[in-house]
């Protein structure tokens, strides 16, 4: 599994916003994401700073003009960016496939083995 396998760039068509101050909850404006800490992210969505979970072991961060969110370890009823909408990733355990949808993580099949590369997530029977 690589690396970008799990990391999902958030900053897709958004301005890189800073993190002074802001927090889930708070009022904002247009788009954009930032790092609230080291194992979450913020999205500007509906007019609010909105809280998403980055369990994965790269957390949080920024590289050059993106903000990434390492997503593996997030499991279903997990929130999930727009950025993310219709794409899937496995489970920490491998045993299941997961689909960013409406905003939440949501469980979409179970499988015997889950293994994702750069672009697509197998879910084996």
């Amino acid at each position: 599994m690589t690396r970008s396998s799990v990391l999902f760039s958030l900053m897709i068509g958004s301005l890189l916003l800073s993190a002074c101050g802001v927090k889930a909850g708070d009022a904002c404006s247009g788009g954009g994401y930032t790092c609230a800490s080291e194992e979450q992210a913020l999205e500007c969505r509906d007019k609010v700073w909105r809280a998403l979970p980055c369990r994965g072991a790269s957390g949080c961060g920024e590289s050059g003009t993106e903000i990434l969110c390492d997503m593996n370890g997030n499991g279903a009823g997990d929130a999930c960016a727009a950025s993310a909408e219709g794409r899937g990733l496995c489970t920490a355990d491998g045993k299941a496939r997961l689909e960013c949808r409406m905003g939440v993580l949501v469980q979409v099949s179970t499988c015997s083995s889950c293994v994702m590369d750069d672009t697509h997530v197998t879910c084996n029977p």
